[in-house]
């Protein structure tokens, strides 16, 4: 299953905001399990939505250096 690519490139921004405001939920309804549910599940978003951004940043500077080789090395 393929997504558009606007869709791809927005996906980890989602996680990002879906993540901030679980955590505000679960901030303003402190003192219960559902709480901490939410919190836990807001924090899991976060982290998710930076190791994506983070990953497709380090794929992207990989193929590059593939694609453009340095000519410096050509000796």
């Amino acid at each position: 299953m393929r997504l558009a690519r606007p869709l791809y490139e927005g996906l980890p921004w989602v996680y990002l905001l879906c993540g901030g405001a679980a955590l505000l939920a679960s901030y303003r309804y402190r003192g219960s399990a559902v709480s901490v549910i939410v919190g836990v599940l807001g924090i899991l978003a976060v982290i998710a939505g930076i190791v994506i951004l983070l990953r497709r940043r380090d794929f992207r500077e990989l193929r590059a250096q593939y694609q453009n080789p340095d000519p410096s090395l050509d000796d």
